[in-house]
């Protein structure tokens, strides 16, 4: 069952990919691959921690900000390549997604992705956890922290890696940064303050970031 479950949410995902440029509908992917919209969307939404709706909207404009800034294309183009009708359309849904305008994103020629295609592997792996593998951070973590916190760019749309670093460093050293780990991986971290003031930059007053992982049961 788990197998069938990857090989139909995977058909999904390689639908989206290939039908980008166009406004995606949960009812028009259901259509093309014959399956029940409901049953669709159950089983997207608790593999991929997304509605299909959601994960297309963020592949479009994923791929339309590295247009922004790889290409010269006008914006009203890459909009309509986007599967927007219009520009306004497009420039109020990235605005909301990346915090900014695609005018000024493309001025900051800086990509990053939204989120970026995932590929699933048709054995899931069981993983079990417990508080007891949450511990604090240690200095030596730091790497793996960052490492984690550039994969949940959504997030962290102006992170500023430098300042972030320093900030992360005191956590470590007041008892006030928490991460979890699977063996060597950090799959979850987060950090907290009393004081927004003295928050990890880019962050509200708390930070967290996690690797998906789906349970076997």
């Amino acid at each position: 069952m788990q197998g069938q479950t990857v090989r139909i949410v995977s058909q999904v995902i390689r639908y989206i990919e290939e039908h980008l440029h166009e406004k995606m509908a949960l009812e028009m992917v259901a259509s093309a691959l014959h399956y029940s919209k409901y049953h669709l969307h159950r089983i997207f939404t608790k593999t991929v921690g997304l509605t299909i709706h959601d994960y297309a909207k963020r592949r479009q404009l994923t791929e339309a900000a590295k247009l922004l800034v790889f290409s010269a294309k006008p914006i009203i183009e890459i909009a309509l390549i986007s599967g927007y009708e219009s520009q306004q359309a497009f420039t109020d849904i990235f605005k909301a997604m990346y915090k900014t305008s695609p005018a000024e994103f493309r001025e900051t020629e800086n990509f990053y992705p939204l989120q970026l295609e995932i590929y699933l592997k048709e054995e899931l792996v069981k993983i079990d956890l417990t508080k007891d593998n949450i511990k604090f951070a240690t200095l030596e973590d730091a790497d793996d922290w960052m490492e984690l916190v550039s994969l949940t760019i959504d997030g962290y749309p102006c992170l500023d890696k430098g300042d972030y670093i320093v900030n992360l460093h005191q956590y470590i050293v007041d008892k006030k940064a928490l991460i979890l780990r699977d063996d060597d991986m950090a799959i979850g971290v987060m950090g907290f303050a009393r004081h927004r003031q003295h928050r990890l930059s880019g962050c509200p007053s708390t930070v967290s970031a996690s690797r998906h992982y789906k349970a076997v049961p």
